[in-house]
């Protein structure tokens, strides 16, 4: 059970209402008007408790546990213990997030804005949006409706939200335009000048950075990021959109939609990451270069050059993922050899 100091549950369920709610099909149920009370995971599960089954490596937890109904694939159902009620999907761990978030949905704003805060007289809040202690909301800004600004958290000059943005604390946004039920955590730097200067004798100048940063619906964008306006063009974060905390973006940069992109990556200038592209941890990747719809790059890779779309590359400079298994296994045998 989640600590109730920090998560107040919506259950309890019924199970054939949860398995509406996961897509799901219920198998094993005596009754699909049986409540459960919360999720939990396999091991600490109890009869009124829901959990789900999406690795192999916790195939003796899901044996063994105790929980009183678990999401599971078809190919595992034979495996679950006699009395646990089965919420059959193709898909459990996706069919998981959605009962939790049934059981633990976002909390609504809590409309009005707290008298720290400092508003100018020209932004317009939307009507139910929340405004935290100490935010600073600058002129000509727009906030839509259901919107949660966080403690602290600054609003540039004529910086644009959608309806059912949730800022965190601290955050600030400036020169960027972010449509609707976007996410974006605590510490986030949106909108800051990108990294373009011209090297010379006396120096480096300084190259204005005149463009904007446009966020797209259903992005979301973790703590400590930061994603640098464009330098004329835009940077761009397409509709839906992952990214985890610690990641830098620089400036016109176009990442496409649906995309992850996990810790600690960092995106040169100019780069184009294409639709339903996966950039794992630390990867890094070169300016002007175009990751293809559907790659998938593994973590800590360098990308250096433009990769097809689909393709799935690992290491630095990337290469194909067989390819570079296949390296490896040269080079250990050419060790061993030469240890004889």
């Amino acid at each position: 059970m989640a600590d109730p100091r920090f998560y107040e549950t919506q259950g309890p369920f019924t199970l054939g209402h949860l398995a509406e709610v996961a897509g799901a099909t219920l198998r094993g149920a005596n009754d699909p008007g049986a409540l459960m009370h919360d999720v939990a995971p396999l091991e600490t599960a109890t009869p009124g408790e829901i959990s789900f089954f999406d690795n192999a490596r916790y195939r003796q937890a899901f044996r063994d546990s105790s929980a009183g109904a678990c999401l599971v694939h078809p190919d595992h159902v034979a495996e679950a213990p006699a009395s646990m009620n089965l919420l059959v999907s193709d898909n459990p761990y996706r069919g998981y997030g959605l009962v939790a978030q049934a059981f633990y949905p976002l909390t609504d704003p809590v409309p009005g804005i707290a008298p720290s805060a400092v508003v100018d007289a020209t932004a317009k809040i939307g009507a139910g949006s929340e405004i935290c202690p100490g935010v600073v909301i600058g002129p000509r800004a727009e906030i839509g409706e259901n919107c949660t600004i966080g403690a602290n958290a600054v609003i540039g000059a004529g910086v644009i939200l959608g309806s059912d943005v949730r800022i965190g604390a601290g955050v600030t946004l400036h020169y960027c335009i972010i449509g609707s039920r976007v996410r974006i955590f605590a510490g986030a730097r949106i909108g800051e000048d990108g990294f373009g200067f011209a090297p010379g004798p006396d120096g480096p100048v300084n190259i204005p950075q005149l463009g904007r940063v446009i966020i797209g619906d259903g992005v979301e964008i973790g703590a400590n990021t930061a994603i640098d306006r464009g330098a004329g063009p835009d940077t761009v974060i397409g509709e839906g959109t992952r990214i985890d905390n610690l990641v830098q973006i620089g400036h016109n940069v176009s990442v496409g939609r649906f995309c992850i992109i996990v810790g600690q990556v960092g995106i040169a200038g100019s780069a184009t990451i294409e639709d339903f592209s996966v950039l794992a941890g630390q990867v890094g990747v070169a300016g002007h270069v175009t990751i293809g719809s559907g790659a998938r790059i593994g973590a800590q890779s360098g990308i250096t050059k433009d990769i097809p779309g689909g393709a799935s590359v690992l290491g630095s400079p990337a290469i194909p993922v067989k390819e570079y298994f296949r390296q490896i296994v040269m080079l250990q045998r050419l060790v061993k050899r030469k240890g004889q």
